[in-house]
């Protein structure tokens, strides 16, 4: 469906990013939604093709803001290994939580708390599995060009990064206060980041 910026499309979407943070996709209602704004269901229906489109617009700005990040971050490191032949340890998922996620704590809130039922109910778990995949196909392309990197395995670094995405995520689900959740990230960077620089021999 075409994305506008009508009156009536920017009505909607503020009622249906209240149903769906109030009551999650799976028990939200279009009814309900076309209640909030004054419109009827059939109005709500020339903006979408149905509840999971209308889901779908609202939390994807979000998903693909997260999914450059780590596409640039992935980039980064590689850019940095080619051009002194070393790892060197520039960025981390902390800084992704500080940049793009705890600022719009609400809409991380919707995408990974409230959307049981739409096709982004696994979005943590596949991302935690995309995170894994890249980091082990990172360092197998560092290993090929002689770069010394950790000998550690697919199911080791499972453990790694889903305890570490999980505790990141843990504001976001319950959808902590910003200054609380800044203060949350900041006793997990002082936990996380030393064993990721030990692992990386940085």
């Amino acid at each position: 469906m075409p994305r506008d910026k009508t009156e009536n499309h920017v009505k909607i979407m503020a009622a249906a990013k209240e149903e769906f943070l109030e009551r999650g996709f799976e028990k939200a209602s279009m009814r309900s939604i076309a209640d909030r704004c004054g419109m009827t269901a059939a109005g709500i229906y020339r903006h979408c093709r149905d509840k999971e489109d209308l889901f779908c617009q609202l939390v994807s700005p979000s998903v693909d803001k997260l999914m450059m990040w780590a596409n640039e971050h992935t980039n980064r490191y590689e850019k940095e290994v080619k051009k002194t032949g070393r790892f060197v340890w520039r960025d981390s998922y902390i800084d992704m939580m500080k940049d793009i996620i705890y600022p719009d704590m609400e809409d991380y809130h919707l995408l990974i708390a409230r959307s049981k039922g739409s096709k982004y109910e696994n979005f943590l778990h596949d991302m935690s599995e995309t995170a894994q995949a890249s980091f082990l196909s990172y360092l197998e392309k560092q290993k090929k060009a002689g770069v010394k990197v950790p000998d550690i395995t697919p199911k080791q670094m499972h453990l790694l990064m889903t305890a570490y995405l999980t505790a990141l995520f843990e504001p976001v689900i319950h959808n902590y206060p910003y200054e609380e959740a800044v203060g949350a990230l900041a006793a997990l960077e002082a936990f996380f980041l030393p064993g990721w620089k030990q692992l990386m021999g940085s």
